[in-house]
């Protein structure tokens, strides 16, 4: 035991004598990897699917590196995804035109193995986690009014309604893989500027929805608004909830549309980073 004792004291006392730290503040673009089908877009004539990964965008990133040794460290980082606008709804047919979109809002955290190849060239390896954050939804509507809509405001036939509304949706708590290649070009003892190849592998399972902005207008045929604001939060139209819970599982006879089964969405992608390291004073060897 006393052996054992004296054995980790010492490896305590390398490991402490090596003792580097730098941190590292950054940027990057990524494209979506692993893409999966995110919606449609339907004309008179055809109806298309959309593919894509909600990880697609800019990211801004904040990581901190100990190294143990000349070669291997632990990397713990932050960051912001602000994701690209993704159509999930695209529709152009007589008496409907629809076009939605959707995007990633996302903060996340890393937690990975740094190995130094050589003094400049690295790589990373590790766990990949979503701390907070949403995949926003953005939706216009435009839809030519029933006789029986129109009757109460008196409108001629060609009317139409206007919808506008923000819908946020939030997953369950996800972890992902992340990986990453870089090369330090120094500029002096502390300073140097990184690039790197950075992977994310992560999907997020829907926990629920919420609409944030809601609103409907009416118009007559030459766009005069006749109307504004028949339908908002307070007072949604047939089909529409405030939220919506994802579950995973449904009666048959479920009647209930405030549930609906929930689905997996992308959020994978391959990115190019750069940014700056600044290296503190190593621990000097005793």
């Amino acid at each position: 035991m006393k052996q054992r004792v004296i054995l980790l004291v010492g490896i305590l006392i390398s490991t402490m004598s090596y003792a580097q730290f730098e941190i590292s503040a950054g940027t990057g673009y990524a494209i979506g990897s692993a893409e999966m089908k995110l919606g449609t877009e339907t004309t008179t004539t055809s109806v298309e699917n959309t593919y894509g990964s909600y990880g697609e965008g800019v990211n801004f990133q904040l990581r901190g590196t100990y190294f143990f040794n000349e070669k291997v460290g632990l990397d713990v980082g932050v960051g912001y995804l602000n994701g690209v606008d993704h159509t999930i709804n695209k529709t152009t047919v007589p008496g409907v035109d629809v076009d939605a979109i959707a995007r990633g809002r996302a903060y996340g955290a890393t937690v990975a193995v740094a190995y130094k190849f050589t003094d400049n060239f690295y790589g990373r390896a590790g766990a990949l986690l979503k701390i907070a954050g949403k995949t926003e939804a953005v939706v216009f509507s435009s839809t030519l009014l029933s006789e029986a809509e129109r009757e109460p405001y008196n409108l001629p036939e060609g009317s139409y309604s206007e919808t506008n509304y923000t819908e946020d949706f939030h997953g369950k708590f996800p972890l992902g893989f992340v990986g990453a290649l870089g090369y330090k070009f120094p500029i002096d003892n502390n300073f140097s500027i990184y690039v790197e190849a950075e992977y994310y592998g992560i999907s997020l399972k829907r926990k629920d929805s919420e609409l944030q902005e809601f609103n409907t207008n009416l118009f007559t045929p030459d766009g005069n608004m006749v109307a504004e604001s028949v339908y908002t939060l307070d007072n949604l139209p047939a089909g529409y909830n405030k939220k919506t819970n994802y579950v995973d599982e449904l009666p048959n006879d479920n009647t209930d549309p405030s549930k609906k089964l929930s689905q997996k969405v992308p959020y994978s992608s391959f990115g190019i980073n750069v940014g700056v390291t600044y290296k503190f004073k190593k621990a000097a060897k005793q």
